[in-house]
């Protein structure tokens, strides 16, 4: 079923309690200096939204990994909250602890916007503990574990509670965050009704869920990266839904060598042939295409440097010598996986088809890229799943002629493997 949206809720005089993805990348030097904003533009309209209906709009967020052990300089909102004054056009309080905004919330009033401080500096926020611990040196035994496990589940849902205590409606447009079931994600929800979806958190799902569940086909899901072992249950999961599935990148060659081609020193998951095997099997007897590289571009080594200088490559068919490791996709693959693509009117794709942070590397993932970049042109749907295809579809310069380019890498991941996402699930149903 639809998720309400903040379209649905009555927000005039009120006080909009949103979680938003400001997880942005930062310069370097120690300067706050914010290196791309596309996740506070793509908030903006939401942000908007709720201020034009005469409401005021508490915001939170997390930025980066903190260690959940309070205030850490390089991981504070505080640029944020100033970038997001200059593209708003008006001034945005920080509440420098959000644990504790009780008195700039209380003065708010309609039309105010206030930012409060990253919420992972609170361990409470993703109430996570682990059983094992090599580097902390941390053994605990199955009672320690359920006795720290409940403590910090009661911790978290504390956090949560006062959380939901700054606003009257509860909104979520962190599709980024909304696998993780933290107190600023989905419990918060269980303290702050209505709970609604944002605009930029619809769309995701109104694309992924369409895309998944309803696709106008031929459906083709392209699926990249490094390992098999990540995409495990996504594959599973398209193989009930796809009528092509592609595979390239690192994650490749386990399947190839599953087939029993020689991979020479290509990456490969010994630990996966069995699986591999399984899902070739399985798409054979469902009828669905499975297709793999047949040419790969293999050099002698690793690349160190940028341009790939330091290393020879050839182009090779079929068995992958010793000493060789295949790092991108051939030309005959390239078209290969291009024709599918063409032919198709829903495309998925997550993960890129080769090394492409290297120039000489990049042709298998930019060719495919051109492929999809001819689906929404011809009538169909193309949908980039978030990680580095994001970065391959804006470094090849097609990303305004895709249908959807996703927020969340994780996140729509798991949407792909067919799991319910906790900050979706928490929401009114329409």
């Amino acid at each position: 079923m639809a998720k309400k949206t903040l379209r649905d809720v009555e927000l005039a005089g009120k006080r909009v309690l949103m979680r938003v993805d400001f997880n942005v990348p930062m310069a370097k030097d120690g300067s706050g200096k914010i290196t791309d904003d596309t996740r506070i533009v793509a908030a903006l309209p939401s942000i908007k939204y709720v201020l034009e209906q005469g409401a005021s709009l508490v915001l939170m967020s997390h930025l980066g990994r903190p260690k959940g052990k309070g205030y850490e300089a390089e991981f504070s909102l505080k640029p944020v909250a100033e970038e997001l004054a200059k593209q708003l056009g008006r001034p945005v309080a920080f509440a420098p602890d959000c644990m504790a905004a009780d008195e700039i919330v209380a003065a708010m009033k309609p039309g105010d916007v206030t930012l409060l401080e990253n919420t992972r500096f609170y361990k409470a926020e993703d109430g996570k503990v682990k059983k094992d611990d090599e580097k902390k040196g941390i053994h605990l035994t199955e009672e320690e574990y359920q006795a720290k496990k409940a403590e910090l589940k009661e911790k978290r849902a504390a956090m949560a509670k006062k959380l939901a205590s700054y606003g009257d409606v509860y909104a979520n447009d962190a599709f980024g965050t909304a696998h993780r079931a933290h107190a600023s994600t989905a419990v918060v929800a269980d303290y702050l009704r209505p709970a609604v979806s944002g605009f930029l958190l619809e769309k995701e799902i109104k694309f992924l869920g369409d895309a998944v569940e309803n696709p106008v086909r031929p459906f083709v899901a392209i699926l990249g990266g490094a390992k098999v072992s990540d995409k495990l249950k996504v594959i599973k999961n398209l193989l009930n839904k796809v009528d092509t599935l592609i595979v390239g990148g690192g994650m490749a060659y386990t399947f190839l060598k599953a087939q029993g081609m020689k991979v020479g020193a290509s990456l490969c998951e010994d630990d996966q042939l069995g699986y591999a095997k399984e899902m070739l099997e399985a798409a054979a007897a469902k009828g669905i295409k499975f297709l793999l590289p047949v040419d790969n571009v293999v050099a002698d080594k690793f690349p160190a440097e940028k341009d790939a200088s330091d290393i020879t490559m050839k182009v090779t068919e079929g068995d992958i010598e010793d000493g060789w490791m295949g790092l991108d996709i051939g030309p005959k693959t390239i078209a290969l996986f291009s024709e599918a693509v063409k032919a198709a009117k829903t495309v998925v794709w997550n993960g890129p088809m080769g090394c492409f942070e290297f120039a000489p590397l990049a042709k298998g993932t930019f060719g495919v890229c051109d492929a999809v970049a001819t689906v929404k042109a011809n009538g169909g749907m193309s949908i980039i799943g978030g990680g580095d295809s994001v970065s391959a579809v804006k470094k090849s310069g097609k990303a305004a002629e895709m249908s959807h380019i996703s927020t969340g890498g994780g996140a729509s991941l798991e949407y792909l493997e067919g799991k319910v996402l906790p900050g979706v699930a928490a929401l009114d149903e329409k």
